[in-house]
C-alpha cells in the first residue's frame, strides 16, 4: 500500500455550510480518510488533512476543489491569512511507501486538471517548483489575490500551468510536493500587531532568523491578541521548542509574553517527542516510552501474527 497525505488550504473559515460542502465533496470524491478539519474565523481559512492511496487522494482533491471554486468568491473574502485562491494551496506529502517524485507527479496532474477543468491558473511550489524563487510559498503569494489580478501577465508572475489570466472569483492555486510542515502559532499578551511583526521578522529564515521557519505577525480579533503565525518546514532540524524559546526571548524585548500556542492541523509524533524531551529534560525519550504508541505497536504485531 502507498499512502499520500494531502493538506489543502481553502479560503473559507466563517461560513459553515460552505466548509461542510467542501469537506463532504472530498469524502464523496475518493476513498480517503479525513484526519482533521481546522477552520479559523480570523484567518478566514480552512485546512483539511486527508490520507489515502494516490489515485484516491487525487480524486477526492478534485471534488473538493470543484466545490470550493463554485462556492467561494475572493472578491468578497477578507481575512488575516495571505491568499491567492479559493483553493489557495494544495501540498502532496509522501507518507508510506511513497516518494517525493510520486507526489510531484500527482501535483502536476492535479495542477493540469485545475486549469483544464476549472480554468484556475496554477503555480508550482516546494519540490515541484520549476522556478527556484517559487519554492517558497510567500514569494508566490506576494500581493495576494488583489495584486495578482493586476500583475499576473508580468513575465515574472506568469503561472506555471495555464494562461496568465486569473480566475475572476477563484484566483489562482499553488500546488506542489513537500515534506511534513507544521503550522504553529504563538499568541502574545498584547493587541499590538507591530510587536508580532517585529518578532516574526527576527524569527523567520528570510530575515536572518531560524532556518526552516516562515513567520508573519497577525492580530486575531476573536482573541483580541497579536499572534506570531509560523510554518516549520523541517522540525527535525528546527524543533518547536527552539522556535518557542526564540519567540519568548524576542517578546521580552518589548515587555510582552507568550500566553498560548496553537497547532493548525496535525504534526508527526517526532515533533512532539523532541520538544517533550527538551522541556521534561529526558534526553533519551523514545516513542516506545509513550503508552499509547506501545499499545498500538503491540496490537499491530499481534494482528500481523494472526
Amino acid at each position: 500500500m502507498t499512502l499520500i497525505e494531502c493538506v489543502p488550504n481553502f479560503s473559507e473559515g466563517r461560513r459553515q455550510d460552505v466548509m461542510d460542502a467542501i469537506v463532504d465533496g472530498i469524502k464523496a470524491g475518493g476513498n480517503v480518510i479525513v484526519l482533521d478539519v481546522e477552520a479559523d474565523q480570523s484567518h478566514n481559512r480552512m485546512v483539511v488533512t486527508m490520507v489515502g492511496e494516490p489515485h484516491e487522494v487525487l480524486s477526492a482533491m478534485k471534488a473538493g476543489a470543484k466545490k470550493a471554486v463554485e462556492l467561494i468568491d475572493l472578491n468578497q473574502h477578507h481575512g488575516e491569512h495571505p491568499r491567492i485562491g479559493a483553493v489557495d494551496v494544495v501540498p502532496f506529502v509522501p507518507l508510506f511507501n511513497a516518494t517525493m517524485e510520486q507526489c510531484s507527479n500527482l501535483a502536476m496532474e492535479f495542477g493540469k486538471w485545475m486549469w483544464e477543468e476549472l480554468h484556475v491558473p496554477v503555480y508550482l511550489y516546494a519540490e515541484t517548483a520549476r522556478i527556484p524563487e517559487r519554492k517558497r510559498l510567500p514569494n508566490i503569494r506576494k500581493g495576494e489575490f488583489e495584486g495578482l489580478r493586476v500583475c499576473i501577465g508580468d513575465p515574472d508572475r506568469c503561472p506555471d500551468i495555464g494562461e496568465p489570466v486569473i480566475h475572476p472569483t477563484a484566483g489562482a492555486t499553488a500546488v506542489g510536493a513537500r515534506n511534513f510542515l507544521i503550522a504553529f502559532n504563538l499568541y502574545l499578551n498584547t493587541q499590538d500587531k507591530s510587536i508580532a511583526d517585529r518578532i516574526a521578522k527576527a524569527v523567520r529564515e528570510s530575515s536572518g532568523g531560524l532556518t526552516n521557519v516562515q513567520a508573519k505577525g497577525m492580530f486575531i480579533e476573536q482573541k483580541g491578541l497579536a499572534q506570531v503565525s509560523m510554518n516549520i518546514l523541517d522540525f527535525s532540524k528546527t524543533p518547536l521548542y527552539r522556535v518557542t524559546e526564540m519567540v519568548k526571548m524576542e517578546a521580552e524585548k518589548y515587555g510582552v509574553k507568550v500566553v498560548e500556542g496553537e497547532l493548525i492541523g496535525l504534526m508527526p509524533l517526532g515533533a512532539t517527542l523532541n520538544s517533550l524531551s527538551y522541556y521534561l529534560q529526558i534526553p533519551k525519550l523514545t516513542a516506545e516510552q509513550i503508552l499509547d504508541v506501545a499499545v498500538l505497536s503491540r496490537l499491530a504485531e499481534n494482528e500481523s501474527e494472526q
